[in-house]
């Protein structure tokens, strides 16, 4: 659900057109502005230098949020100002969700409401021979690689369903090719990435083709045949969608990473039935503890939205502990954003600001202490790191993330970027594991 605001570099030093690309919003719209931008490579566009105007710019929206209205709104014209003249592409969900309102700004000619309308809009632009997967992954260290698209879900908060609507999952034949060509040149992590991951392969079930079932367990076990020092992530999963097949691929496969990332949302039966979510606490936690009995040392990361309309205090306080309970050692934390056209956006009881203020402070201090909990379980233990950069204040140090995803700090240089390293927990700190090679 957080927006990021992402740059890609189009380095094509021999070609004459040139472009911007910039993508708001979740790894899957990254994933897809990394194919655009390998289109437009192969057809002979450039990145425009500094100072240089840009032909084409392509501004990948996002709309989960009204910030991420906001944010895209603000880009675009940004764009336009320091690109006179320049053709603005705009897709992605707020673009889907408001056409109208997009078409209005400047230097735009082209909206994208469909994804399937692009391979058209592009070559109206000349670009006529798009790639079938990514073969890397501008400014990253870590690739992403989208397996599915759309959701068919009604939570009553989500925009997501109305512009990203159906179920479309790709082959696994396509999948494992890109992921080979990704490891082949280089990434040491691949995230495995949708709009509803869990939901990977429910509709080529349901066509009937006459095709055995393949769904996220199979993928993985697939997946993990490809040779080669590399390891890989899950970005999400419905807590109801792990089942006993989940879980033993879970264990068996050596290259996916022990942390999951199980939506919770809220912390409160109530709520969780005024948001149409298809679980209650205890079969959420007794998931994660069945989870955990197979895999030790398993992290959990979840969002939880706080402040959603009648949201009372006693409810809240039961979220504080379920998030205890379950011992995540993330919380992506959202202050409740009414979205026209959902249900919650028109129910009674909003929240007051301060409120969803007061209980975001308090949350986050909760999410701190967890947080602190589990990096201490790993003191004295091996660790996995994936070096993603250079500490800019701390000469001789890189950053990256283990197996975990537990934020590591190492003596290290230039040379580890991108490389695993193997290091040792030294101590715990607020933000991440200090540790010694």
């Amino acid at each position: 659900m957080a927006t990021e605001l992402v740059p890609l570099s189009l380095a094509l030093p021999s070609a004459d057109r040139t472009c911007r690309l910039f993508t708001l919003g979740c790894k899957v719209n990254q994933y897809e502005t990394q194919l655009v931008k390998e289109a437009l490579e192969k057809n002979g566009f450039r990145e425009a230098g500094e100072g240089e105007n840009a032909d084409l710019c392509v501004v990948n929206t996002c709309t989960v949020t009204g910030e991420g209205d906001s944010k895209s709104r603000k880009l675009i014209r940004q764009l336009a100002r320091q690109n006179p003249g320049t053709r603005t592409i705009v897709m992605g969900c707020y673009a889907t969700r408001d056409p109208k309102e997009v078409e209005k700004l400047p230097s735009v000619f082209e909206v994208v409401t469909d994804k399937r309308e692009l391979p058209d809009v592009l070559a109206r632009q000349g670009v006529h021979d798009l790639p079938n997967g990514i073969s890397h992954f501008e400014g990253r260290k870590r690739a992403y690689v989208k397996v599915q698209d759309g959701c068919i879900l009604r939570c009553t908060y989500c925009i997501i369903p109305q512009v990203r609507p159906g179920l479309q999952s790709r082959s696994p034949e396509d999948i494992e090719a890109e992921v080979r060509r990704l490891v082949g040149n280089g990434y040491k992590e691949i995230v495995i990435s949708g709009i509803h991951v869990g939901h990977y392969g429910v509709d080529t079930t349901r066509k009937k083709s006459g095709l055995p079932p393949f769904r996220l367990w199979h993928l993985f076990r697939r997946l993990d045949t490809i040779p080669g020092n590399w390891r890989m992530r899950l970005s999400s999963i419905e807590a109801n969608e792990v089942d006993d097949d989940f879980m033993k691929a879970a264990a068996d496969c050596e290259h996916l990473c022990p942390q999951f990332h199980p939506a919770l949302q809220s912390g409160s039966d109530g709520v969780l039935t005024r948001m149409r979510r298809r679980y209650r606490v205890g079969k959420f936690l007794d998931k994660l503890d069945r989870m955990r009995q197979i895999i030790p040392n398993v992290a959990y990361t979840t969002d939880v939205i706080v402040g959603f309309p009648g949201e009372t205090e006693e409810e809240f306080q039961e979220t504080m502990r379920t998030c205890e309970q379950a011992e995540f050692m993330k919380i992506h934390l959202f202050p409740f954003s009414p979205r026209r056209s959902t249900p919650a956006a028109t129910y009674p009881d909003q929240v007051d600001p301060r409120i969803r203020k007061d209980r975001m402070d308090r949350l986050s201090v909760l999410e701190r202490e967890l947080a602190l909990r589990y990096y201490q379980r790993h003191v004295g233990g091996p660790l996995e790191v994936l070096i993603e950069g250079v500490c800019g204040n701390q000469n001789g140090w890189v950053h990256g993330t283990d197996r975990h995803y537990i934020p590591v700090r190492v003596p290290g240089t230039q040379a580890d970027l991108g490389q695993f390293v193997h290091c040792q927990g030294v101590f715990a700190e607020r933000d991440g594991l200090q540790a010694g090679r």
